[in-house]
């Protein structure tokens, strides 16, 4: 990996960098502000899934200028999170919904 990052590739990944940051965060933030748990959920899961798809897609840009060639590891690293963490937040959410902590969204 020796060379530059051609600009075509440099500025779009920046962009996607700096967008995903700030996806993540506002699910984070969500994460505080919201009082019920099944918001509090709801937030962080698409913020940090969007966030982190972001990244993701700067590194498939990036390496995949440096390499010339498609870079395989982050397209299976972005499939498996946008298949994962919807399913574990509706896992979590069931299991509040069973548990019976629908009230004020407090798990002990």
């Amino acid at each position: 990996m020796t060379g530059d990052i051609p600009l075509w590739a440099g500025i779009p990944a920046a962009v996607l960098l700096v967008a995903g940051g700030l996806l993540a965060l506002v699910g984070s933030a969500g994460l505080l502000r919201f009082r019920d748990f099944f918001c509090r959920i709801h937030a962080p899961t698409l913020g940090n899934t969007l966030g982190a798809g972001c990244v993701l897609l700067a590194s498939i840009l990036v390496f995949s200028a440096l390499d010339q060639r498609p870079v395989f590891h982050e397209i299976l690293i972005t499939l498996l999170l946008l298949l994962t963490s919807p399913v574990t937040a509706m896992l979590l959410m069931r299991a509040a919904v069973y548990r019976g902590q629908r009230q004020r969204g407090e798990l002990k």
